[in-house]
């Protein structure tokens, strides 16, 4: 990943040297303390650009100032704040966002944020959350560029945020735990970013390893540790590959011995999925490069509860897999057995991540019993039919876990749309020839895949899948990303486990 951009916190009061500065209004305009200060210094410049622009002062809204005299700094951002006593967490860190993407470097390598209000008090969350904000909006993905920016002398970047605020030292405090989360937001990024002929499952399966040096426990398992388990569905996906298929497990034990049995999250790592014998069209199969968009927010919400030091037994599992046409891929109408020994007919080897969650999911129930279990994948095209790229798909067997998820998509922005399950869309996926089949035909195509899952879970455990092929890779733009992968469901699911298992 690239961000060239450090973060500190200082007191108003630093000394601040060439560059932009960042300051706030509230509607009306009400200018902040900062804003009235330079305004002073540049003998009333910056409310005649007020004035001329006809700024109010309204949320996300801004006026520049470039070059104003009586000041060192070259340029002067006015930005408008609103009524931020109405903002929800979500709107600092979109704010941060907003910000940021109006900061360019070619002003100068420095840009200092005075963040405060004109009436309203500014907690140290709501600033950790803009500073969040302003570094998720920073992330670039360039490492196979031969040619930098930063490395080019007749080019500006931005190098350094420095937010003045009333309480550096608590700011600093309140945005470790956001750093941690930024962390693992950008490595699933950087993960469903990568190409797939370097991100092959072994590759994947070695960056999760890496995670050892935040403390979380990895084991990888192997293809003939996963036959003796008898993951023949999960095989079943990689076995035409020349690269062999892995399943990690990753544990992280924030929550001890009093902290109970983990709560499971588990991910679809199809890291190229050409749809094996069932060929995808050419058109935008490269996009398949991302097919292992669950897995790598696994991986970055690892990453995230371990540098944020989470007190919760959280356990990940990962199936890591490549789905290629050769001599010896599954054909349509073979019938293997999952781990569970649920015997499945392959109708379309292009359904193939619901296979591999198949065995992940039970595995876990096996060896963890967890309290509940959340899956991710990207795994149907008919959810963005449904939804669009703007919320991702949301099936469960309890109301509550439901409701939990549903409530930390509406505060990080990683919005969920609960769709149904039930025994008639059940009917879909049986079969003539094995207890059922991978695929239940056109129409409901999201829900037939999830009706599938909800076949490898117990009916006792508590778990929820989300459908997040439209959220995870090729997303909209937004605020806080400008990345081909998103890293969305990491602050959600941090959320979540926040609000819901974390011991006290």
């Amino acid at each position: 990943m690239t961000n060239p951009t450090t973060l500190s916190f200082a007191s108003p009061s630093a000394v601040a040297a060439d560059g932009a500065a960042v300051i706030f209004a509230e509607e009306g305009p009400k200018l902040s303390p900062a804003a009235q200060d330079l305004d002073k210094k540049t003998k009333g410049r910056l409310k005649d650009a007020v004035k001329v622009s006809g700024f109010k002062g309204k949320k996300g809204t801004s006026v520049d100032v470039l070059a104003p005299q009586g000041v060192k700094f070259a340029r002067i951002l006015l930005v408008g704040l609103g009524k931020p006593k109405d903002f929800a967490n979500d709107d600092w860190v979109n704010l941060g966002g907003v910000v940021r993407g109006k900061l360019t470097g070619r002003e100068g390598d420095t840009a200092h944020v005075y963040l405060e209000a004109a009436k309203s008090e500014l907690s140290v969350e709501d600033i950790a959350a803009f500073a969040l904000g302003a570094q998720l909006r920073g992330y670039t993905f360039d490492k196979y560029k031969s040619k930098k920016p930063t490395k080019d002398a007749d080019v500006k970047v931005l190098k350094k945020i420095v937010i003045h605020c009333a309480d550096s030292r608590a700011a600093g405090r309140a945005y470790k735990p956001e750093r941690a989360i930024l962390d693992g937001v950008n490595l699933a990024r950087d993960l469903v970013n990568e190409p797939a002929n370097i991100l092959t499952p072994a590759e994947f399966a070695s960056r999760a390893k890496a995670l050892t040096k935040a403390g979380v426990q990895i084991s990888v398992l192997s293809e003939t540790q996963m036959k003796r388990l008898g993951m023949g569905a999960l095989l079943a996906v990689g076995q035409g590959s020349e690269n062999t298929s892995h399943m990690a497990v990753m544990q992280w034990k924030g929550g001890g011995q009093k902290g109970g049995e983990p709560v499971a999250i588990v991910g679809k790592g199809v890291t190229f999925d050409t749809g094996g014998i069932s060929l995808k069209p050419a058109g935008g199969m490269e996009d398949m490069k991302g097919d292992m968009g669950g897995a790598a927010c696994v991986a970055g919400l690892m990453l995230a509860l371990a540098e944020r030091k989470a007190k919760v037994n959280a356990v990940g599992v990962i199936g890591l897999v490549e789905n290629m046409p050769s001599g010896t891929a599954t054909r349509p109408g073979d019938v293997v057995e999952a781990m569970s020994g649920t015997t499945i007919e392959v109708l379309n080897t292009d359904a193939e991540g619901r296979m591999v969650l198949a065995d992940c999911l039970w595995y876990v129930q096996e060896k963890y019993k967890p309290r509940a279990i959340i899956n991710l994948a990207t795994l149907t095209g008919a959810v963005m039919v449904a939804l669009g790229k703007v919320h991702a798909g949301l099936f469960s067997n309890n109301d509550d876990l439901s409701e939990q998820l549903t409530a930390a998509g509406l505060e990080t922005g990683e919005k969920l749309w609960r769709l149904p399950l039930g025994p008639k869309y059940d009917k879909l996926i049986e079969s003539k020839v094995a207890d059922i089949k991978n695929t239940g035909g056109r129409w409901g195509g999201s829900i037939s895949a999830a009706q599938f899952l909800q076949r490898f879970v117990k009916p006792d455990t508590p778990w929820a899948h989300l459908d997040i092929a439209g959220t995870a890779m090729a997303a909209e733009s937004t605020d806080i990303n400008r990345s081909w992968g998103s890293g969305f469901g990491v602050r959600l699911l941090d959320r979540f486990i926040q609000d819901n298992y974390e011991r006290r």
